[in-house]
């Protein structure tokens, strides 16, 4: 793939509306539909702890009904056309994907700016979402993994630290968050400050750029509070492990860990390399190759590093039969001082390279996955050229630089492990 096939400055068009919302348009007349995708700073991050899951609600409330659409309306609207709409909230931000044929993008574009600016949080709808989203977390009580991954994240950040909180919010918080907390949640964060929309299809740049600029540009909300910036955190300095005693259940779910790089650090791509080596390559790296295919201790091993706006976890995912629990924690324990005390072979990092830039152009093949890494680039700072930068500093990393990013984040006798199951 040819780096000027690739998006980069020089075809992105990037516009900063007066009210300081970013657009971002990357032309594709491959195919005759379009895709936007995009985010605001309305994030759990802004929400009361004790109201945990009030951006979540409010995300999940706005397709419920606006000042001058009901339910039916958004949706038969949708319909109509063939097109999707979708928003939901993470930590740190809302976001918000949808997809029509390129005429349609006015009408797309449109309907995002209704449910963004004017929603009118129907009790009726907000009650029945409540319902959904409460019958949702009482399946996830039984459910292992999830709850491994819960207990890991509390014991690995303090109460003090956005990450400690699901952003979905809990059983306890659910049925406290009013219409009130919603419509005030919805007054304060939602706003133009901080927000991107990225346009990918059969589109001119032009033409997108004025269609977002004809229904988002002129919207205010001076009462948008400031960035929101995470405390800091120390690593990890012990090994902990909790349980999480799920009655009945025949595997048990272990996760294990300590913070890794966010996005903005030097080492994040070199991080990223070595944990493929880790758990991800082929069938789940060597934690994948010892730990499940030669010990035959787990159904499931591999390692996944978060690196978003904060330090994300960088952990150690597996299931396993109960009587099982320690010896595999050991075995991975065995895998993680292997990678942190030697460099990692010639094969392990050729092949791991091939596979990072062998999976770029894949990535780029749709609409969505471009849309998707323009956000990216714009959300973290990492410049338009990023992407195309992209093979040539993966080929530049050394097995050294993969050793030095493990052992700064990795400590084989201090992390976090947290298991679900059976007594």
């Amino acid at each position: 793939m040819s780096n000027s096939s690739i998006p980069g400055p020089e075809n992105i068009t990037r516009v900063e509306l007066d009210n300081g919302i970013i657009v971002l348009v990357y032309e594709n007349f491959a195919a005759q539909s379009v895709v936007i995708a995009g985010s605001l700073e309305a994030g759990s991050i802004y929400e009361n702890p004790a109201k945990g899951g009030t951006a979540s609600m409010t995300a999940s409330a706005l397709m419920r009904g606006t000042k001058s659409r009901d339910f039916d309306a958004i949706h038969s609207s949708l319909e109509d056309i063939g097109a999707d709409l979708d928003v939901g909230a993470g930590t740190h931000t809302t976001g918000f994907s949808g997809k029509a044929l390129a005429e349609d993008l006015p009408l797309l574009v449109e309907l995002l700016a209704d449910v963004l600016r004017y929603p009118v949080f129907p009790a009726p709808q907000v009650e029945r979402l409540r319902g959904e989203i409460l019958t949702g977390l009482q399946y996830r009580q039984q459910d292992t993994r999830f709850r491994a991954g819960r207990a890991f994240r509390e014991n690995l950040y303090p109460e003090s630290h956005p990450y400690h909180y699901s952003s979905r919010g809990t059983l306890e918080t659910i049925p406290g968050i009013t219409l009130e907390d919603i419509n005030a949640f919805h007054r304060a964060n939602y706003g133009p400050k901080g927000m991107i929309v990225t346009v990918v299809g059969a589109v001119k740049a032009a033409d997108a750029v004025e269609i977002v600029r004809a229904k988002l540009g002129d919207w205010q909300n001076p009462n948008q509070p400031p960035k929101a910036v995470l405390p800091e955190i120390q690593q990890v300095d012990e090994t902990r492990q909790v349980a999480v005693n799920i009655p009945g259940k025949t595997q048990s779910d272990v996760v294990m860990g300590v913070l890794g790089p966010s996005r903005f650090e030097p080492d994040y791509r070199a991080a990223t390399l070595v944990n493929s080596v880790l758990g991800q390559f082929g069938m789940m790296g060597r934690i994948g190759d010892e730990v499940r295919e030669k010990q035959g201790l787990a159904y499931y091993a591999y390692s996944s590093l978060e690196g978003g706006l904060g330090p994300g976890a960088w952990n150690v995912s597996a299931g396993v039969n109960p009587a099982n629990v320690q010896q595999a924690i050991q075995s991975i324990v065995g895998e993680i001082k292997r990678i942190i005390t030697e460099e990692v072979s010639d094969d392990d990092i050729n092949e791991n390279k091939s596979y990072f830039t062998g999976h770029l152009p894949l990535q780029l093949e749709s609409n969505e996955g471009i849309a998707a890494s323009i956000l990216n680039m714009e959300s973290y700072g990492l410049g338009l050229d990023n992407l195309q930068r992209f093979t040539g500093e993966i080929n530049a990393l050394t097995k050294a630089d993969l050793l030095k990013a493990i052992q700064r984040y990795w400590n084989p006798d201090a992390y976090i492990v947290a298991v679900a199951g059976p007594q």
